[in-house]
């Protein structure tokens, strides 16, 4: 078996927003074990899709077509990717780590007779092997996991654990893979999509996020991270103290039980650095921390850290963006 096949997830022609992630992986782990990389998409509008995958450097985009693949139901998907995976042999199949994925992936693996390792935050490679990183228990504890026997092996990428803009840029042929199904075979019946409520703001595509914790004191003084955040050009953020006091939307909250985000820069303002936020945003590219603490958690994982009184520290961080 050789090879890495990332299935990405799409939905009418528009890339699920994990699906680069899942691929920036595949592509490092088969540069550092010497295997082609292929992708696959499924359901309507994958072509369109597989025209903006073509654009990465790999070897192919197979697209999967069938009637019943139009919709998502996890046997069509479990069956139409296990001729897929029977035919082309791949030693490793990796995913997002999305709902839809959550929903049939295990379901695949188990047929092949093997587990999927879940919720992948990153790996290295040991005498040709690949050791798979993932948290547990809210991310107390890092696990390695390495995968014996025959492939193909199995695993979903966090969100944020690597980054689509470390794609590197090729020209991969598209091929449509025939899949035979059979109506008796699909089990459920696709309903209504669901549709989440409109958000004021998506935080996953914010290049810039300044988040303010249990320093800040008081709901009133959130202001002051405001206008750091308006001076940054940046959307405001929260620990889970903030959002539960009603002091911002949970919307706007980053951690275990909020978003999980990986932006250009992560601001920290009087955020001690619980594991449970640690693990929304340590995927950021550059992190930066204000803290009276020198001890605070948070400094364990920042790029840049500022000891000090955030009421003293943001206002003048203020003036001098705006000279």
């Amino acid at each position: 078996m050789s090879g890495i096949l990332a299935v990405l997830e799409q939905r009418e022609g528009q890339l699920h927003k994990m699906a680069l992630e899942s691929l920036a992986a595949a592509q490092k782990l088969g540069a550092e074990l010497g295997q082609p990389v292929y992708a696959a998409l499924l359901g309507a509008g994958a072509e369109a899709a597989a025209q903006a995958v073509a654009a990465f450097d790999i070897a192919a985009v197979h697209v999967l077509s069938h009637d019943l693949l139009a919709e998502y139901t996890p046997d069509g998907y479990v069956l139409a990717l296990r001729q897929l995976i029977q035919a082309h042999s791949p030693a490793w199949v990796l995913f997002p780590h999305t709902y839809q994925v959550r929903d049939f992936a295990p379901r695949l693996s188990t047929s092949f007779g093997k587990v999927l390792v879940s919720d992948v935050v990153g790996h290295r490679i040991e005498n040709g092997a690949a050791i798979l990183v993932r948290q547990m228990f809210q991310g107390k504890i890092a696990s390695d996991i390495q995968c014996n026997g025959e492939g193909p092996f199995f695993a979903s990428i966090q969100a944020g654990a690597f980054r689509a803009d470390a794609l590197t840029a090729g020209s991969a042929k598209v091929e449509a893979f025939a899949v035979t199904l059979d109506a008796a075979q699909i089990r459920t019946k696709p309903l209504e999509r669901f549709r989440e409520s409109d958000r004021a703001v998506d935080l996953t595509a914010a290049p810039i996020i300044v988040s303010v914790g249990r320093g800040i004191r008081e709901e009133e003084n959130i202001h002051i991270v405001q206008e750091l955040a308006d001076a940054l050009g940046g959307e405001l953020a929260a620990s889970r103290p903030i959002c539960d006091n009603g002091w911002l939307p949970m919307e706007r909250q980053v951690g275990s039980s909020g978003q999980t985000v990986a932006p250009k820069m992560y601001l920290a303002v009087g955020i001690s650095g619980a594991i449970q936020h640690l693990v929304g945003m340590k995927g950021s590219k550059v992190i930066v921390a204000i803290n009276k603490d020198p001890e605070a958690p948070i400094f364990e994982v920042a790029d840049y850290g500022i000891v000090g009184d955030l009421f003293q520290v943001v206002p003048a961080l203020i003036d001098a963006l705006k000279k």
